[in-house]
């Protein structure tokens, strides 16, 4: 956390010179990256630390070939994970209606799997976060963009 800390502090100074709309357009752009770089690895299925997640259980029931997709297909696209900017803040977020559903895969919490009220302990899995090697891109981006 201190290395955001550290981004924030340095990123603080470098967007107070430019006016709110390029600020807003720019804080846009990075929040996309973001978000490109959050579906890369909910894709190949790891962590932003980079460790790969642990693979689904093993039931009685599953067989070869049942699974169709891999996990989290859908709640990686822009219809779920949207990007929010403006002057002052970037920002990179589940809709309201998965919101639930991605807390309790990213901490690793219990939820009800049916009506009955079954209740199952989810692997964690972290959907997002931020990584050194995000925080590096992340500045590249930004010199660029400003033209440094």
């Amino acid at each position: 956390m201190a290395e955001l800390h550290d981004v924030e502090a340095w990123l603080g100074a470098l967007l107070s010179q430019l006016e709110p709309a390029a600020r807003t357009k720019m804080l846009r752009e990075v929040a996309r990256d973001v978000r490109r770089i959050q579906q890369n690895n909910i894709t190949l299925q790891r962590s932003p630390d980079g460790t790969a997640w642990e693979p689904r259980r093993v039931t009685a029931r599953t067989k070869p070939g049942r699974i169709r997709r891999k996990m989290f297909a859908k709640l990686k696209t822009a219809k779920y994970l949207k990007v929010k900017a403006n002057a002052n803040v970037a920002e990179v977020a589940f809709v309201p209606g998965v919101q639930k559903l991605a807390r309790v895969h990213h901490y690793g919490l219990r939820d009800k799997v049916n009506r009955r009220g079954t209740q199952v302990k989810y692997a964690e899995r972290q959907l997002l976060g931020i990584n050194e090697e995000t925080a590096n891109t992340l500045k590249d981006r930004l010199l660029l963009l400003i033209g440094l």
